[in-house]
C-alpha cells in the first residue's frame, strides 16, 4: 500500500491516472489495479487528506464500446468514443469507492474553465464544496464538446491547471513508466532513469517524447509541460 503523506505537510493532493493504467491493451477495465488504487486512496481520506482524482480512460473504453480498437479516429469519433465511454469511466471508478464507502463527484472541465475568470472562480467553488463534504472530485477533459484548435488533449496538464485551482500541496501524476528516462527505455537498453530533476531545462525536454500508445494522448512531454505549470 502507498504510505499517506504528513497530512500536516500535505492536506489537498492531485492525483492523474494516464489510461493504460486504467485500461489494458484490449480496451478492457483493469478492475484490480482500480481496486488497489481506490484502497490507497480511501486511506489517504482517512489520514485527513484531501484528494482531486484527474483519470483518463474515457476514450480507450469508448473505443471497445464502438469496436474502434485499434483504429485511428478522426475527431468527431473520438468526440463520440468519449461521450460513450465517460459514463463507463465514472461507473469503474465508483464500484471500488463506494466498497470503501467513499463518494464521487464527475467534473469535466474545458480550457476555457481554467482561462476564464469567471468560469474559473465557478470551477472552484464547485472544487470547494465538494472536497468539504469529502466527497473526491473525478476530473476528465470535456472531450465530447472539445475542438481541435480548443483543447487540452491530454489530461497531464488539466491535471496541472486544476492543481492550480484548487491549491492543492502536491501534484501526482502516475504512469505505466517509473518517471523520466534519458530516451525512452523501450527501445533505448541504455536508457538511464532520472528518479530527481530540479531544474527543467532544455536537454531535460529533448529527452521526453511522444506517447507510445494510441490509447493515450500524453507521454514524457505533456508530463514535462505540466511540472513546468505546476512549478
Amino acid at each position: 500500500m502507498i504510505q499517506p503523506p504528513d497530512r500536516n505537510a500535505l492536506r489537498r493532493i492531485v492525483i492523474k491516472i494516464g489510461s493504460s493504467l486504467v485500461v489494458d491493451e484490449l480496451g478492457a477495465i483493469r478492475a484490480a489495479w482500480m481496486q488497489a488504487m481506490a484502497q490507497d486512496i480511501a486511506h489517504w481520506c482517512a489520514e485527513g487528506v484531501e484528494i482531486v482524482l484527474v483519470s483518463s480512460g474515457a476514450v480507450a473504453l469508448g473505443r471497445r464500446a464502438l469496436g474502434m480498437v485499434d483504429k485511428t479516429l478522426a475527431l468527431p469519433e473520438k468526440q463520440a468514443a468519449a461521450a460513450c465511454g465517460q459514463p463507463l469511466l465514472i461507473q469503474a471508478w465508483q464500484q471500488p469507492f463506494a466498497a470503501q464507502d467513499v463518494m464521487l463527484a464527475q467534473i469535466l472541465l474545458s480550457p476555457r474553465d481554467t482561462e476564464d475568470r469567471r468560469a474559473y472562480l465557478n470551477a472552484r467553488n464547485t472544487f470547494s464544496t465538494l472536497l468539504a463534504q469529502h466527497i473526491i472530485p473525478v476530473v476528465n477533459e470535456n472531450d465530447t464538446t472539445a475542438t481541435a484548435e480548443l483543447r487540452y488533449g491530454d489530461n497531464d496538464r488539466l491535471a496541472a491547471r486544476v492543481a492550480q485551482m484548487v491549491s492543492a500541496d502536491t501534484l501526482i501524476l502516475l504512469s505505466d513508466v517509473p518517471g523520466l528516462y534519458t530516451s525512452n527505455p523501450r527501445t533505448h537498453s541504455d536508457a538511464t532513469h532520472l528518479p530527481i530533476i530540479t531544474h527543467i531545462t532544455p536537454e531535460i525536454e529533448a529527452m521526453a517524447g511522444p506517447a507510445a500508445s494510441h490509447r493515450s494522448n500524453g507521454g514524457m512531454v505533456t508530463k514535462i509541460q505540466a511540472a513546468k505549470i505546476a512549478h
